[in-house]
Order: structure tokens, then sequence, then C-alpha cells
């Protein structure tokens, strides 16, 4: 059956223009909770603070929502997201990055936002970091299946 899940922390991103959310699970890989919401317009910025998160939280991996078309293709987010994560992984190796197909992650983190009450106008950070949570929740649930890392490798380009 399966092999079942890694132990250890793990950190999920859900990249934005805007804002990038930010998840983080129990050393268990059981519960994947919100963690903050890291402005994303000054990319600079933004990777020195994901860098400290990852400092601070000391994952086993940080798992990067890729966001797809419906049909599984990838477009100009895609790009940006990958070229993101791979500047993410050089800046944290030797800790890996992996990229996880995050279709539909926003949609569902905004419906059940709504379901529990949360104003969309006040919750927009607020769904960044639950679609990072549910980025989060997918990686776990695909490991316990599988027995395998989630998602596709970051290399390191040096």
């Amino acid at each position: 059956m399966s092999e079942g899940i890694r132990r250890g922390r793990r950190l999920a991103i859900d990249v934005g223009d805007a804002r990038i959310g930010v998840a983080s699970c129990d050393p268990d890989g059981i519960l994947a909770t919100p963690v903050e919401t890291v402005p994303g317009r000054d990319v600079p910025a933004a990777q020195r603070r994901l860098r400290q998160l990852v400092e601070e939280y000391e994952p086993i991996e940080v798992v990067v929502g890729l966001p797809r078309s419906l049909k599984g293709g990838e477009g100009p987010a895609a790009v940006k997201v990958r070229g993101f994560a791979q500047e993410l992984a050089a800046g944290i190796a030797p800790v890996p990055v992996r990229l996880l197909d995050e279709r539909m992650t926003t949609v569902t983190a905004s419906q059940s936002l709504r379901a529990s009450g949360v104003k969309s106008k006040k919750g927009r950070s607020v769904i960044d970091q639950a679609a990072a949570v549910v980025i989060l929740q997918q990686a776990l649930e695909s490991e316990r299946a599988s027995g395998k890392a989630p998602g596709e490798g970051v290399e390191v380009v040096i």
C-alpha cells in the first residue's frame, strides 16, 4: 500500500502578483496551518522574508504551488512561479523546493473562507494563506497516498 509520510515540518507557498501566502504543517504532516502573507510586489524583499521563514521553521522541504491552466498547460503565471521557485531554491539550499500543481486552490480556499463567514475584501491576505494551506494539504495527501515526495523537484542552478 503506501509507505506513509516522511517526518518533518514543511512550508507551502502560494505565489501571487501582490501577495504570497505561506502555510506550515506539524512534523507529523497531519495539520496544515496558515503562517503569514508576504507582500509579493518587491520580489527581493519577499525572497528575503521567505528565507527567514525557512530558517525559523526548519522545514524538510518547501512546496510551491504551480499555477497551471485547467487543461494542465503552463502560461505566463507558471513561468513566473518557476523562476521564483528557482531563485528560492538557490537561496535556501540544501532545503529542497518542490512544485505542486495548484489548480483551483485559490477557488477552494475562497469558497471555504466564504462558508466560514470571512468577507472577501478583508479576506484577500487570508485567502493567500488559505490557498497555501490547501497546497500543503494536497502535498501531504499525495505523499501519504504514493509514499513519494509530492510534485516535481526544482533543480538548484548555481
